[in-house]
């Protein structure tokens, strides 16, 4: 393979050829370099060639490509293997990752589908006015879902911001929590304050959330309202019950959008209590205008040692 544009060339290789070597191991094959020409040898070295290729056209587009846009494409390349779409000899395994223009911009950064799922529940979120973003943690639900809303309230199209989630304890009990209900639902809603503060300027974020353009909302404290022009967002909807999520979903306003997330095999629900989260999914899944984006241990985008994790405690849990 060669590389026309020298100047983009170690962009591609990345520093020391890092991501070379990450391709490398990820597909078992040899990558030499020769300036700005690369040999491949490997029986994967036509699905390195076409995850180069791919790389080399976001670059080309003015993409930045760094370790975690390396890592996408091998996911977007995985994913399209084990859905028998992938490695084709015309490389349209790829086309997804090098083509898609799918993304999130706020004033502070871009935030780019790592996989091809996260990509899917970005154009759900656009095409349907409630989005359910169901699957095991780290794949990325709650942060894209703050993206969106931060996007769409800085370009105008939404007045405010309503996090919620349900006031339930991870397996321990809390106690008394002091202060104002900010104060007490702080602990509980710290996910989403780390998304914002990575989509948002500090500043700005501390302002909106003095004028409620940000709010808080418990969600045992949502009856009676009605949301408009407003992204809401319910987190951990897993441990909410039957009737606290129907109370939620019928606070739909004008000109409003809802993204619920959650893990519905992680409930923290007494004994004996179905989620509302799960009779929401086998209530609400043929309804037009509701999009339901299922994500899977493929689609954990932290260390790769949290999906094995994961993989090893659910085939566990078959066992017995």
């Amino acid at each position: 393979m060669i590389f026309e544009d020298n100047r983009l060339v170690p962009v591609l290789y990345g520093e020391r050829n890092s991501h070379l070597h990450k391709i490398e191991k990820a597909l078992r094959v040899q990558i030499t370099d020769r300036g700005n020409e690369v040999i491949i040898s490997g029986e994967g070295a036509d699905n390195a060639r076409q995850i180069l290729e791919a790389l080399w056209a976001k670059l080309q587009q003015g993409q930045v490509i760094d370790d975690h846009t390396v890592d996408s494409a091998l996911r977007f390349f995985e994913e399209h293997k084990h859905s028998r779409r992938a490695s084709d000899k015309n490389g349209n395994g790829m086309r997804a990752f090098s083509e898609s223009d799918v993304r999130i911009e706020t004033q502070k950064k871009k935030i780019m589908p790592r996989t091809p799922l996260q990509a899917a529940y970005i154009q759900a979120m656009r095409d349907n006015k409630l989005t359910f973003g169901l699957g095991p943690a780290g794949t990325g639900k709650t942060y894209i879902a703050v993206a969106m809303a931060v996007s769409m309230l800085e370009q105008g199209r939404v007045e405010r911001i309503i996090l919620s989630r349900p006031a339930v304890e991870a397996g321990e009990r809390l106690g008394f929590l002091p202060g104002e209900m900010k104060e007490k639902m702080d602990p509980y809603m710290r996910p989403l304050y780390d998304a914002l503060h990575d989509t948002m300027a500090a500043d700005k974020m501390q302002k909106k959330l003095a004028t409620d353009e940000i709010e808080i909302a418990p969600l045992a404290f949502m009856r009676g309202r009605t949301l408009n022009n407003a992204f809401v967002i319910l987190d951990e909807a897993q441990n909410a019950t039957g009737m606290q999520m129907l109370m939620f979903l019928t606070r739909m306003g004008e000109n409003s959008h809802m993204v619920v997330t959650g893990d519905p095999s992680q409930t923290d629900l007494p004994d004996g209590s179905r989620s509302g989260l799960t009779e929401a999914m086998d209530t609400l899944l043929d309804v037009e205008g509701i999009g339901f984006i299922r994500f899977t241990t493929r689609d954990v985008v932290r260390d790769r040692l949290v999906a094995k994790i994961i993989d090893a405690y659910d085939s566990k849990n078959k066992r017995f």
